[in-house]
């Protein structure tokens, strides 16, 4: 299993798969074939929600100042949803490229360059050697990594923080149509006179996630956790949590470290890429990895992170990927916030009934990965079904 640096990316929104992912792989390709004119086809779903996730710009930027023709091929069918082609005009060059979900890509007839850090595929086999040596999961992330990992968490700590600073001071409207109006401060400032220590939990946290996806959403700064459109989840739970109970930057870089480790598990052995298996891959892995940090941020027994991640992604399963206008705002920024409450509910009933769990987590991720292959492609991030058919936007913003 590859390092958990492979789930966190400091990058910029809206898309990992759609932005990150293609703009890298146009730099590869760029750098090997210098030219002056290029034609890059997009396929399936980048060619279905391309514009609306800045993919053809976002590649147009990574090839300057060539001249980038991109074109959109919604009815080729191709092995991966998100695939596109590199061409340079006039000559044989081509490459072809999946670009596989958290700002990762595949190059069609190339082995990844990228190391196995973890000897262990499954939680299943974390858990025996973790037993066997003593170690919680956070220790067993540092046994592996390279030694400059806790530096990187930090890293991206201090990049989720500036993305919830920002986000919770910017105002207006989001860019792309639907006239979407920014919430995080709205929220972060809305107290109630008799405001219960519940709703204030709900409002605060809920106000992270709006504030880190509306960053995303409007082509800010983000952490992908595990990708951009669900990078709203962990940040808002963690920062929340330090917050109510004083924790420091070496507890989070511990709680990190185990979220990491769940996301690389399920990127491993199922998806994170809405477009392959549907939004349960993306903002469901997002809420097991939350909710395994903060069990580990409140020192939780591994059986217990164990539940607690299992249950978070057990009931986001089956969950569609359905952007409205292609765009990473309805529903994705709220169910940011959705998921976040929910991370902390399955942390909360995990540590009363974890004894009597009957499901593994490597079960659930199995689960997940056929029940998203199983999901027609409608609902797969191309916006041809779902909320993205049933919601039309004219051109003020308004629904009819």
């Amino acid at each position: 299993m590859k390092s958990i640096k492979d789930i966190y990316k400091i990058g910029v929104g809206p898309s990992s798969s759609h932005t990150m992912g293609p703009a890298k792989a146009a730099a590869i390709f760029a750098e090997r074939h210098p030219a002056q004119n290029y034609k890059v086809v997009l396929y399936d779903s980048l060619a279905k929600t391309g514009k609306g996730h800045l993919t053809d710009k976002a590649i147009i930027k990574a090839m300057a100042p060539a001249s980038v023709t991109v074109e959109f091929d919604t009815t080729t069918a191709v092995p991966h949803p998100n695939t596109l082609d590199f061409f340079v005009k006039g000559e044989d060059a081509r490459m072809r490229v999946f670009s596989v979900g958290g700002g990762d890509i595949e190059i069609e007839g190339e082995e990844s360059k990228q190391k196995e850090v973890y000897p262990h595929n499954t939680f299943r086999g974390i858990v025996k050697y973790c037993e066997n040596k003593g170690l919680s999961l956070s220790d067993y992330v540092f046994s592996f990594e390279n030694k400059d990992i806790k530096k990187y968490l930090l890293c991206v700590w201090k990049t989720m923080n500036e993305a919830i600073d920002s986000g919770l001071k910017a105002t207006g409207v989001l860019a792309g149509g639907l006239r979407l109006e920014r919430k995080a401060k709205f929220l972060y400032n809305q107290r109630f006179m008799d405001e219960s220590p519940e709703i204030r939990e709900s409002r605060l946290v809920c106000a992270y996630a709006f504030a880190v996806s509306e960053q995303n959403a409007g082509g800010g700064k983000i952490v992908t956790a595990p990708t951009c459109g669900s990078c709203g989840v962990l940040p808002a739970v963690l920062k929340y949590t330090k917050q109510r109970k004083g924790f420091d930057d070496n507890d989070i870089i511990r709680a990190l470290a185990v979220g990491g480790l769940i996301g690389s598990l399920i990127k491993t052995n199922a998806s994170i890429s809405g477009a392959e298996c549907g939004c349960q891959a993306e903002i469901g892995s997002a809420c097991s990895m939350a909710a395994a940090a903060l069990g580990e941020l409140f020192g939780m027994g591994i059986e217990q992170i164990e539940y607690a991640a299992e249950m978070a992604l057990e009931h986001h399963l089956g969950l569609t990927c359905d952007p409205v206008c292609g765009l990473v705002q309805i529903p994705c920024i709220e169910r940011n916030a959705v998921a976040a409450m929910r991370a902390i509910n399955a942390v909360n009933l995990s540590s009363f009934l974890y004894t009597t769990r009957k499901i593994s987590f490597d079960t659930i991720v199995k689960t997940m990965y056929e029940t998203g292959r199983d999901i027609s492609g409608r609902y797969r991030e191309t916006s041809e079904g779902g909320l993205a058919k049933s919601v039309h936007i004219n051109g003020n913003g308004g629904r009819r």
